[in-house]
């Protein structure tokens, strides 16, 4: 199953988009492989190097936040256009790093989602809590940290702990928490604020709104994934394209509204 586009937006050139979007995937997944090992059996924690932990933390955090939406694009195969089993490797292999996650049940809640985004349809959303964000989190983390994510993380800490021998607070601060951190970030920017109901209501069927950040902070935010309402209006377009597909549309939109 793949998405399809309700605008007119010409994608990226196929072999243009691929390339750019397997060699951002990879530095992602590289830069993050790097500071993981570096952060389990090279760092070295003290007090006097806590800071440089904490700025560890936040980058391993964004970076895993990178990996996923990396898996989210290759679940609308806007990671490789037209690459079929190239987007089920890749994005499953994301996922399982980031979480144990099943490739199959996550691409398929994701699905769900958008053919009936902010209902009762929609596993990403609470119908009992649309305005509340830590009840939310809870259901969002009922149903998508089940049995397989939870063996999945216990036997990567075990290994690590009795097998490796790296310090436990090493763990803590370097693997828990910036996976903790980057579950927060994901739904925050990706889930909450585009789908919150609010007294303002949506613009369209897709309940989704978009944040009004410039593309750096959008970036810095979650991979410009809080342009949410053009990630649900153009769900082919790839991360790295939000901001181009933001400015189109909205000047598509400013240019209907103002014809006679």
């Amino acid at each position: 199953m793949r998405s399809r586009t309700e605008t007119d937006i010409a994608p990226t050139g196929r072999r243009q988009q691929a390339a750019t979007g397997l060699f951002l995937t990879a530095a992602i997944f590289a830069a993050w492989l790097a500071l993981h090992l570096y952060g389990m059996f090279g760092f070295v924690l003290s007090w006097s190097s806590l800071p440089l932990a904490l700025i560890l933390a936040v980058l391993l955090c964004w970076l895993s936040v990178g990996m996923f939406i990396a898996s989210h694009d290759a679940m609308h195969g806007s990671l490789v256009p037209g690459g079929g089993a190239i987007n089920d490797w890749v994005g499953g292999f994301l996922l399982f790093v980031y979480a144990g996650f099943g490739w199959k049940r996550m691409r398929a809640a994701h699905f769900a989602h958008h053919t009936a985004p902010g209902t009762a349809g929609d596993p990403d959303f609470s119908v009992d809590h649309p305005t509340r964000f830590w009840p939310w989190y809870a259901v969002f983390l009922r149903r998508y940290f089940g049995w397989q994510s939870i063996a999945f993380v216990g036997t990567v800490v075990t290994v690590y702990w009795l097998v490796a021998g790296v310090p436990v607070v090493n763990i803590v601060i370097l693997y828990g928490l910036p996976a903790i951190a980057s579950s927060l970030q994901l739904f925050y920017f990706g889930t909450y604020r585009p789908h919150r109901h609010d007294a303002d209501g949506f613009s369209d069927r897709h309940n989704a709104r978009s944040d009004d950040l410039g593309t750096l902070a959008s970036l810095a935010s979650c991979f410009h994934f809080g342009y949410h309402h053009e990630h649900h209006r153009a769900p082919h377009i790839p991360w790295w394209g939000l901001p181009a597909a933001r400015r189109a549309l909205i000047e598509r939109d400013r240019l209907q509204e103002t014809r006679p």
